[in-house]
Formats: structure tokens, sequence, C-alpha cells
């Protein structure tokens, strides 16, 4: 098959969160399987400079018609690996920034141009290119216009320039809704402006037309795929989500083997496996370093690696911050994002500098290094998709101590519920349940068989993505 894949963010070009992981691995896992894979994202100056785009080739010269305006643009095109080739959409005045979607106050206030510019650029190269796609696949709100352009293109230039569509939704709390003003950049007619197409409440909103407007609609785990059909969780498309009940479908993502496996990752001052875990000691003793701790520290560590957004449940953390406080233990955050919450880890780090420790920037070597030389991972999620780091933990040799949500429900089973299989501690999204959690995440740590059976078992589980593509490769055949 022909596949191409539309997202905002391609690990290792632009990454802010697991879209870009999500994205990178199944094209991988695509293409190792026979596939040609094309994927779409905006000529962000990371992507431009990375090694990989140096020989970048310019395929395609722009015009893209925006209401009243034509828009001028090009397509680089080069190929990191075989069967793979990234297409970059490229306007300096939209792209040519650090961070893809805000300067880390506010997003950017001319996003909606950004992304439709983004979306009609890859219909005019899907029209103009000549790449006969078997499957379009679009990922969140950034590329979820992109069934409605296309349905609209085929119809103006009676062609077929994509047998059919694939919508993900990663994350449905971000949809991109815009004021009405904004759907004259869209080139769409104006019956698509109606309750039944993109008008949202006299807004726009761009990933209700891809859930609308797209053959099929995907999430990122079978749990979410349920929660998001209810008030609690939909964010106000729980009933757009319901009218497409009957094809929607919950895939797990997966873990990049090459990337995130404690056997051979680069970033890990020593490599470890389920059969020989000698090397996680050293982790642990580097990470107790990094951090400024006592290296001969012999208590538990919890780990964190997230936004700091109240997603991610920092507020659940913060509000136990007695516990961490209280018991022989060591806490490490990674994360940036909501200034309030930074402060108040910056405060509870220089409270007990010797016993808390935050770094707030985004430090891909970190991350790897808290999965490996931490004894816990925290993830208490309000809500969570599928998550990443849960499934990164386990692989890692971490206990994952997790919310009872979305993909982290599908992935994690509760050690003290489960005796026989569990691999992680569960609990509910709220400040006393993950205090349970804590409890009972100390108790593990002082039962040393019983936290090595519970370790073995989570190392032993396959996320791998060759298990996670041949999902979507099902789905696209059935699709067809």
């Amino acid at each position: 098959m022909k596949i191409v894949h539309v997202a905002s963010e391609l690990f290792p070009y632009m990454k802010t969160g697991g879209l870009a992981d999500a994205v990178a691995a199944l094209g991988v896992s695509l293409a190792e399987n026979g596939h040609e894979v094309s994927v779409f994202i905006p000529g962000y100056r990371a992507a431009l400079e990375h090694k990989d785009a140096a020989g970048a080739e310019r395929k395609l010269r722009l015009k893209v018609e925006m209401a009243d305006d034509f828009l001028s643009g090009d397509v680089r095109v080069f190929s990191p690996r075989k069967n793979v080739k990234v297409h970059l959409i490229c306007r300096e005045e939209f792209f040519d920034r650090r961070n893809p979607y805000g300067n880390g106050e506010r997003d950017y206030e001319d996003n909606a141009d950004r992304f439709i510019f983004f979306c009609k650029a890859v219909v005019e190269m899907l029209r103009l290119g000549d790449l006969q796609a078997d499957v379009v696949h679009c990922h969140d709100w950034q590329a979820a216009l992109l069934p409605v352009l296309l349905r609209e293109a085929e119809r103006r230039h009676n062609v077929t320039l994509a047998l059919k569509t694939i919508f993900t939704i990663h994350n449905i709390a971000f949809q991109g809704v815009f004021p009405a003003k904004t759907f004259a950049r869209t080139g769409l007619p104006d019956e698509l402006n109606q309750m039944d197409g993109l008008e949202y409440y006299s807004q726009i909103n761009l990933m209700k037309g891809g859930i609308l407007f797209s053959d099929r609609v995907t999430t990122v785990s079978p749990r979410y795929a349920q929660e998001i059909q209810t008030p609690e969780f939909g964010c106000g498309l729980d009933g757009v989500v319901q009218t497409r009940a009957d094809d929607i479908v919950g895939l797990l993502n997966g873990v990049d083997n090459s990337v995130w496996n404690p056997a051979v990752d680069p970033l890990l001052p020593a490599r470890y496996s389920a059969v020989n875990l000698s090397g996680k000691a050293v982790c642990r003793t580097e990470l107790l370093k990094r951090c400024g701790f006592a290296t001969d520290f012999k208590g538990p560590i919890f780990g964190m690696v997230a936004r700091l957004t109240e997603q991610k449940g920092i507020d659940l953390v913060l509000a136990n911050q007695d516990f961490f406080l209280a018991h022989d233990v060591r806490l490490v955050v990674l994360g940036s994002g909501d200034k309030r919450m930074e402060q108040e880890l910056r405060d509870l780090s220089a409270t007990a500098p010797q016993k808390v420790y935050l770094c707030a920037k985004l430090d891909e070597a970190m991350s790897h290094l808290i999965e490996a030389g931490s004894d816990f991972f925290l993830m208490p999620s309000i809500f969570e998709p599928c998550g990443l780091n849960q499934m990164y933990s386990q692989v890692y040799g971490t206990i994952p101590v997790v919310s009872r949500v979305g993909g982290l429900a599908d992935t994690v089973t509760d050690a003290d519920a489960e005796p026989a299989s569990g691999t992680g501690l569960m609990c509910d999204p709220n400040a006393a349940s993950l205090r349970d959690a804590l409890q009972r995440a100390l108790l593990l740590a002082a039962d040393k068989p019983r936290f090595a059976a519970v370790q073995q078992r989570a190392m032993a589980r396959d996320f791998s993505w060759k298990v996670a593509a041949a999902g979507y490769e099902r789905l696209y055949q059935d699709a067809l």
C-alpha cells in the first residue's frame, strides 16, 4: 500500500509529546512491512536544520488559495530510510518557529491560518505530485481539515486523491476551535459551515470535520474510544463521536524498540535487560548524582516526565507533597508548561533540595535516565488517551503508578488487585487515591521478592510497534 501520514509533529524533527513518537514509529513499522510511506509535516526550523534534511529536494512550488489571498510555499522532500519519505510544507512566515503551537504562554494567534495552509498544501501536493495514495492518515486537529478538503478537491477536479481517509484522535481536548470568520480561509462551500459540518456553537471546529468526513476514525486506546463518547471525556464532541460509533476503533500506540530499549539505549550510562539488571543500578546512581542527591540513597525513587498541565495530574502530586517530605523517598520531575505548577514544584524543590528535583525543560537524555534510574514512575493523569511513558516504564523495569483512565487502564495491571499478573499500581484520578497508591508503592518497594516479580512481568510485556502496526494494517485493508 501507499500510505500518507499527515501530522504536526514527527520524531526526531519536531516533538512536544507522544504524537511525534507515535507517527514516526508507525511509519517506520509500516515501511519495514513493505509499504510505501510518505509523511507530511510543517517545515519547522528544527526539521530543516536536522541532518536528515541536508539534501532535501525542493519538489514543488505551491500557491495556496486562502480566501482572497494566494499564499506561496514549497515542498521539500527527503528520505531518512528505505520506503519512507518526509515531505516538509515550507512557508517561513508560518513555520520558521522553534515551538510549533505557541510561545509557552499562549497559542500563536495565526494557528488557524498556519494549519489551514498546511492542510491545503498537502492537498495540492497530492493533486500535483502524483502520490496516488491508497490511504491518507490524518492525526489530530492540525490535520483534521484534510478529509474535508480532499472530498471537496476530488469533487471539484473529478479525480481520486486518496482511496480512503483515516482520522486519529490523539487527544480530544485539543480540537482546533476558531472564530466563525475563519471558515472563509478554508475555501470550502458554505453548506459545510452548518451543524452537520464544521460549525460549532457559532465557531468552527476542525477536529469535528475530521471525525465527520473521514472514512474511518481511530483513537489511541480501546478504553479512550469508549470514554470520548461520554460527556465526561468527550470535551463537547461526545455527540459527534457517537455518530461514528460503528466506525471508531481504539488501537494502542506502541513502543519504538530502536529508541526505547534499555538493552541498546545509547542515552544511558549502562545498558541492561530483564536477564541482567546490573546496568539499572548504574543508571540509578547516575540519576541520583545528576539530581544532586546522595548516591548511596537506598530508598525508592519516584520519577515523572510530563507536560506540566492539569491533565497530567501535577496538582494531584502537589497535593501529596507532604508524602514526599515525610518519607525516605526521592522525587524527580522533568517537564515544563503551566507556570503556576512549575513554580510550586520549584518551591517544593527549594524546601527539600535533598529530596525533590525539578528539571523544567525538554531533555530527551534526562527522560531516558529517569525511566531507567527510577523505581516507580508517576502518571496520575486526569485523562490519558494512550500514554507512552507507562509503557516505556514497564520496558525499563520501572513500576508505573497510574490513574485508571484511557490507555493507562489498557496497559497497566494493578499488582495488588491481580497479584499473579500485576505490572504496576493504579489509582483513581484524585489526590486521596493517589496517596493510597503511593503508600502501596512503599510496601511494594520494601518487599524485594514481590517487587522483583512485578518488575519481571512488566519487562516481559510486548508493547512493540510490530504489534501496534499490525492493527493499523488490518484497519487500512478493511477500509479499502
